[in-house]
């Protein structure tokens, strides 16, 4: 290191106090020094080698130049490759260096070199790739403007599937991981679920319906985390079985038939509708409350819903400790199913009733009155929400997994 000394002072030293540091961190970088190892070495943190390496305000979003510039910039170094820097890379290799030995000739790190030779060679008649610097230049220059056009805003064809996928209350990821199932040979038709959110969040990118609210389920037009669940700890007087008592085939899946439960409240309390979820297949079932939501009501309901399913797929219910529920024993003595209690506030337990019952809210918001929603009507929310594929179910819907089981015990 020379006559270059680490300085006992280590306290901050503020923007352009470091000259001598800053030039020796330079020498050993050039040298083929990582950013870490030379940092170490002059004695400052590695943040700040990497602000002198790469420059301190370099964002990504300067807009490419009306000519193509190989002029290194006069000020600190920029986090995108220059003229120069790319006429060296063609240099070695030409002369076979290989990326880690041009990496540490320019200072760079070895990805950024690997991706320059993939992304910006030029490919002849025969199909051999040669790296030529300006071509490369121009490439890179022309690739740097933003904002750049949605892929759903120039493609007619993928904005009409998203946009009726929408329309049948499909969540961005459902219709993303669809998509790439249902077409693996079209990569047109292949995006992430960001490109559907940003679409219809971001105004510039708006190629879909600008209606945020009616096209996302959680109809917020911009992103919060979810509040807590509501708790409720009521008491029974008839003994309840609680939920560490459920055999080991509940807990695991294994077994389909086993379901959890629970309500949705209208507004005031006045009105609910009655949720049930096949722990397996996340197969929905709703149950009508016409004379509201009191324990004879709901144990009736739930036993009249319940007893429409085949022996096998109806095993065990898994219940919060809602009082709608505190005549459980009369519903067990009636269809001989037994009901799990859970915890006091610990929703988790119940976590696929939890999430179906967040996904519910989007055709029964929150402070109105469900008593108008018919059984009919209940029936087709549940069809098209049973219609929907789920990331858990490796983008199969519940309706064909338990369609699969039906044949099966057949």
């Amino acid at each position: 290191m020379g006559d270059f000394e680490i300085r006992k002072d280590r306290q901050p030293q503020g923007p352009g106090r470091l000259t001598r540091e800053r030039a020796e961190y330079l020498r050993l970088v050039k040298t083929g020094l990582s950013n870490t190892r030379a940092s170490e070495l002059v004695g400052v943190n590695r943040r700040t080698g990497s602000r002198w390496l790469y420059g301190r305000n370099a964002t990504g979003r300067d807009r490419a130049a009306p000519s193509i510039t190989m002029a290194p910039p006069a000020t600190e170094r920029s986090r995108y490759l220059t003229g120069d820097e790319r006429i060296r890379i063609a240099d070695l290799d030409r002369e076979g260096m290989g990326v880690r030995t041009i990496a540490a000739e320019l200072g760079r790190a070895p990805s950024t070199i690997s991706r320059e030779l993939r992304r910006n060679a030029t490919v002849d008649q025969r199909g051999r790739r040669h790296y030529r610097p300006y071509a490369a230049q121009a490439r890179a220059q022309a690739r740097r403007p933003r904002p750049k056009p949605s892929k759903i805003t120039l493609d007619p064809e993928l904005r009409t599937r998203v946009q009726d996928l929408l329309d049948e209350r499909w969540s961005p990821e459902q219709i993303s991981r669809r998509l790439k199932r249902d077409f693996p040979d079209r990569p047109e038709l292949h995006m992430c679920h960001e490109t559907v959110y940003q679409a219809l969040y971001v105004q510039a990118r708006g190629g879909l319906r600008r209606d945020v609210a009616a096209a996302l389920r959680s109809g917020r037009t911009r992103r919060k985390p979810r509040g807590q669940a509501r708790q409720r700890r009521p008491r029974f007087a008839h003994p309840m079985v609680m939920i560490s008592e459920r055999p080991p085939e509940v807990i695991d899946r294994a077994v389909p038939g086993h379901w959890e439960g629970d309500l949705i409240i209208g507004s005031g309390g006045g009105s609910a509708i009655g949720t049930l979820v096949e722990r397996s297949t996340r197969y929905t079932m709703l149950v009508h409350l016409p004379h509201g939501r009191g324990a004879e009501q709901v144990a009736g309901a739930l036993a009249a819903t319940v007893t429409t399913l085949p022996a096998h797929l109806a095993r065990s219910v898994t219940w919060d400790q809602g009082s709608e529920l505190s005549r459980h024993h009369e519903f067990t003595t009636a269809t001989d199913i037994p009901v799990y209690f859970c915890d006091p506030a610990s929703p988790w337990q119940r976590g696929s009733n939890e999430n179906t019952n967040g996904l519910l809210r989007q055709y029964f918001p929150k402070g109105t009155d469900l008593s108008v929603h018919s059984r009919e009507h209940l029936e087709a929310v549940a069809v098209q929400l049973n219609g929907r594929p789920r990331k858990t179910l490796g983008w199969d819907t519940p309706a064909e997994r338990l369609a699969k089981l039906l044949e099966a015990s057949n």
